[in-house]
């Protein structure tokens, strides 16, 4: 008799990533428009609430029901998703430092050095090669990439920007080169499967969030950099919008809060550039962002909810899995 737990998958912690990001949005809207402080710091405990309650899920998936999770972990698309379990930590230290003190402190080390550890692991496993090309997809960003970027802004938050910095450095330098990679996939090789064509959402992550790190491992004006970091991740997101025909052929699904990070990303780099004074079209632009930002999450929450309800949030079990991924 197969043991009654939930078989969680790595994916769900990017919900975290979503709740916490747009937590951090809120508290900078509040002090440029006077928007109420509490539902920043509701998002903020709300996203404390689902990090733990998957943190728990999982760790009794990885003790009872250990063929899905190591078939999880050698997936050649999944596995990247287990980074998001470091990073989740990590920022929800950072986002509860104020309350926390040396407790969110600790989940802020823990989660970078188990963040940095993954990163560096599945990166080696990754450089041996042997992958199926229709197994390149954006999750690639998610070890190296997001994972840099996720670590210095949680550092930046907790007052240690000098050690960021060299971890926007590595994140910045993984992007361009995985960039390239993953873009000669999409114009040369077979269109994404529907089912992982929600993924296409993290492809707006690298220079919002990339932006937010910087600024996060930075003071002063805001330079160049930033205002290049946005428009490129504007970019990103219109194409993603021109393609959301396309994406939607997959329907509804946990793997949509694939655009939730991003998203957030962006408008908290907005809202940033204005509080340390950025003026013109960016400017002008922030709240309308701000905006769009809270609608899509929200229907993403909703659209959660409601599969909750149906008892279809999660996917089916990979217990009968073949991995095409060589053992790393």
């Amino acid at each position: 008799m197969k043991p009654s737990v939930p078989v969680v998958p790595a994916g769900l912690f990017g919900i975290v990533l979503g709740v916490v990001g747009l937590a951090n949005a809120w508290r900078t809207a509040s002090k440029l428009w006077g928007l109420p402080a509490g539902v920043g710091e509701a998002i903020s405990f709300a996203g404390v609430g689902i990090w733990c309650t998957l943190l728990i899920l999982y760790g009794a998936k990885v003790m009872s029901r250990r063929v899905e999770a190591n078939a999880e972990f050698r997936h050649p698309v999944l596995c990247c998703f287990l980074g998001l379990i470091p990073l989740s930590t990590a920022l929800v230290g950072g986002s509860t430092y104020r309350y926390g003190g040396a407790g969110s402190m600790g989940l802020v080390v823990i989660g970078v050095l188990g963040t940095v550890a993954f990163a560096v692991y599945r990166s080696g496993a990754l450089w041996k090669g042997g992958r199926d090309d229709t197994a390149t997809t954006p999750v690639l960003y998610l070890p190296g990439v997001a994972g840099n970027f996720g670590s210095a802004i949680a550092l930046g938050g907790v007052g240690h920007a000098e050690w960021g910095v060299p971890l926007f450095g590595a994140g910045l330098l993984a992007w361009l080169a995985i960039e390239s990679v993953l873009l000669h996939r999409l114009y040369l090789v077979s269109e994404l499967a529907v089912g992982l064509r929600p993924t296409m959402g993290i492809q707006l992550a690298p220079p919002a969030v990339g932006c937010y790190a910087y600024l996060s491992v930075t003071s002063g004006p805001p330079d160049l950099i930033v205002q290049v970091l946005i428009g490129y991740a504007l970019f990103q997101l219109m194409i993603l919008l021109r393609m959301l025909p396309w994406i939607r052929e997959q329907a509804f699904a946990a793997s949509y809060w694939a655009f939730s990070f991003g998203i957030a990303a962006l408008t908290t780099s907005l809202n940033r550039f204005v509080e340390r004074g950025g003026t013109g079209p960016l400017a002008e632009l922030a709240p309308y962002v701000f905006a769009f930002a809270n609608l899509v999450i929200g229907i993403l929450a909703l659209g959660t909810v409601a599969l909750l309800l149906r008892g279809k949030l999660l996917p089916p079990p990979l217990v009968n899995l073949t991995s095409t991924a060589k053992p790393s």
